[in-house]
This record gives C-alpha cells, structure tokens and sequence, in this order.
C-alpha cells in the first residue's frame, strides 16, 4: 500500500522543528518567571512578549495585543471592525478561514483578482470609485495563502495612498513574512503608515504550529478596544505557551529556527516546481521566492474536483482552488511543500500527474 502524501496542510514537518531548543526555553520560563507562566494573565498576552514585539516592530507596548494563534487576532479584529453588511476587499483567492470568518460576521465580501504581484489595485480603485465604502482590506503581503505572491513595494504605497483617501483600514496579515528564501525583503505596510494599517503576524509558521501564539499591531485605542473583547472572550490567552515563546525569542532560538526553516523550504519549494515542470508540463505556476504555498493552474475546463477524487484513490491530497473564492477557481490547486520531505514530493507530483491524466483521458475519450 503507497504510503499517503499530503500538499494540504500548510505546517512545518517535525523534522524542521527545533524541539530541543523548546524544551530547553520551557525549563527557562518556568524556572525565571514561574508565577507569570503559570498565572491567568490578563488579555494583553504575557508582559515580557508583548514588549519584545513591540521593539520589533519599533512601537510602544499599547499597540500590541498577544493572541492565541493569529486567527483569533483575525476573529477580535473583525468582531471590533466589521458589522453585518459592511464591505471588506479581499484577495482573489485568500485564505479560505478568514473567508470562511467575514462571511459568518454577514460581511459584504469583495473579492478582486490577485496578481503575481499581488492584488489588482487597479481594480481595488475602480471598486472604491464604483461606490464600494470598504471598512476594511485584508491582505496577505508575503507569501500569500494560498498562492504564494508576494504584494510589490509600488502596490503597497497605492493600497495605503487608496486607504487613507477613502479611509478604510488595511489590514496586514503577515504570518509567512520571515520564511524568505529568495530575494530582498520588503517594507511592511504597518511600518510606511501605522494610523492606517493593523497588523497580524504568528509564531505558528518560525518556532511550530503547536504553541498557538499570534499578536496584533495596531492604534492603541483600536488595540484597547480590542482588550475588551479579549477579556470578555477568554479573561487571558495561554501564559505558559507566551512564556516559551518569550524565552525562545530572546535566547536567538528563533533565529535559528527560521534558518533551518528557510533553508528546508527552499530546498522543497525547487523540487516541487522542477517536479511539476517535468511530470505536469500544463501546470501554470509562479516558483515560490518563500513561505508554504504554491498555486497551480491548470488548462481551463480542467475538473479539479475529479483531480481531487482520482489523487485521493493514490493516498496524495491537496486543497482545490474553489475552496479559496466565493465562486470559481475549478481548475486549479493549492500545493503546500512546506510539511513534505523532497523525496514524498517527488512521489507526490509523479502521483498528481497520474490522476491528471487518467481526469484528462476520460474527458478526451
């Protein structure tokens, strides 16, 4: 029986985690601040993290918020920003939770076409100038989830020109920021207009999926706003996995990680796009420059949904491209590489260009 392979889930392998490194800062945390590891805390996250984070982003502790995971800062964000009706632009595709997420809050959602380059913004401006009154744009900048494109310098100066003249909140969702392997960094869009953006970032993708430990950057009366809903939700998100990853941090642990990370993804990232050249010559892709992801299109009229069910029948999985639109994407595919040695990825796509043929061949026939 083939063993089974998954391009779905967007997490780090164990053998790229620092697991030694973890135990050792969970002995610090609990042996230098016991009572704060161990204690409930109070909305703000744990003390010590919360600063370290706001002298990374050059801002005052008030503008920070420490979360279970950033998708619990995605959820207190929109619960503070967005009511039934409101509009909010999203890329075309995005992330399908935070789709999932604005749609339950009754959100008029937006969606306008990514581009390599990232969001049309051409398109955002003909949306505003249409009469769309946005509350709120949700952007993945870097590496984005699910297709891997990374938003260029020029498109963050216009989206944040755009923001302030119709006077909608950015908001920066940037997980994958540091897993660059390629090329240059860019500047946050927090960091170029702070009064207009509200940034999110996790831990979850630099130290394991497993600590759970996101953060919000923004205005400190939005931030404050915020702690409200927080306190109200959970009186205090988890001291102890803040506590670890505080001393994780400060002790260069993180640092580390993200090299052998990088280096891990980048390795996978070049495997899979030569692997796809080869076994899927109809496969349309842009090779990752960082991050998880990799978006492929394949020939339109291609049944993704059949692709699904044929690649499952030989143990390999992936996410279809519908599962990140409101309507559309059938003939294409999320492949995430960041979970899968480069051997199970090269066995993955021989798997994939099988079913693709068989797919393929019945339509023909």
């Amino acid at each position: 029986m083939a063993k089974p392979i998954s391009f779905a889930r967007g997490a780090p392998s164990l053998d790229i985690v620092d697991v030694e490194g973890l135990k050792a800062a969970a002995d610090r945390a609990f042996a230098e601040d016991p009572a704060g590891a161990t204690a409930y805390g109070t909305a703000i996250g744990y003390p010590p993290l919360r600063k370290w984070i706001a002298e990374r982003h050059q801002v005052e502790p008030e503008h920070v918020l420490v979360t279970n995971g950033s998708m619990q800062a995605d959820a207190f964000l929109f619960d503070a920003l967005v009511e039934p009706g409101d509009s909010v632009i999203v890329e075309r595709p995005t992330y399908d939770r935070t789709l999932l997420s604005l749609r339950n809050r009754g959100a008029d959602v937006r969606m306008v076409e990514l581009e390599p380059d990232g969001i049309d913004v051409a398109a955002v401006e003909r949306e505003l100038l249409a009469g769309t009154a946005p509350k709120l744009a949700h952007i993945i900048p870097n590496f984005q989830n699910p297709a891997g494109y990374t938003l260029s310098a020029a498109k963050r100066e216009r989206l944040l020109e755009l923001a302030r003249a119709h006077q909608f909140t950015i908001f920066e969702d940037d997980p994958y920021v540091a897993l660059r392997f390629e090329g240059s960094p860019l500047e946050s869009m927090l960091s170029m207009d702070g009064d207009t953006v509200v940034y999110a970032s996790s831990f979850s993708k630099t130290v394991c999926p497993g600590i759970r430990v996101g953060y919000l950057v923004g205005p400190a009366e939005l931030i404050a706003r915020i702690v409200k809903i927080a306190t109200s939700t959970y009186i205090s998100p988890s001291m102890v996995s803040e506590a670890i990853v505080y001393q994780f941090c400060i002790s260069g642990a993180l640092e580390r990680s993200i090299e052998t990370v990088k280096h891990a993804l980048r390795e996978r990232a070049k495997t899979l796009s030569e692997a796809l050249r080869r076994e899927l010559p109809d496969a349309r892709f842009v090779e990752p420059q960082g991050g998880y992801f990799l978006w492929v299109d394949l020939p339109r009229g291609t049944d993704v949904g059949a692709l699904f069910e044929a690649a499952a029948e030989r143990d390999l999985q992936f996410v279809k491209g519908s599962d990140f639109v409101l309507e559309g994407a059938e003939s294409s595919l999320r492949l995430a590489y960041s979970g899968v040695s480069p051997e199970e990825i090269e066995e993955g796509v021989g798997r994939l260009a099988e079913a693709y043929r068989d797919v393929t061949a019945g339509v023909a026939a």
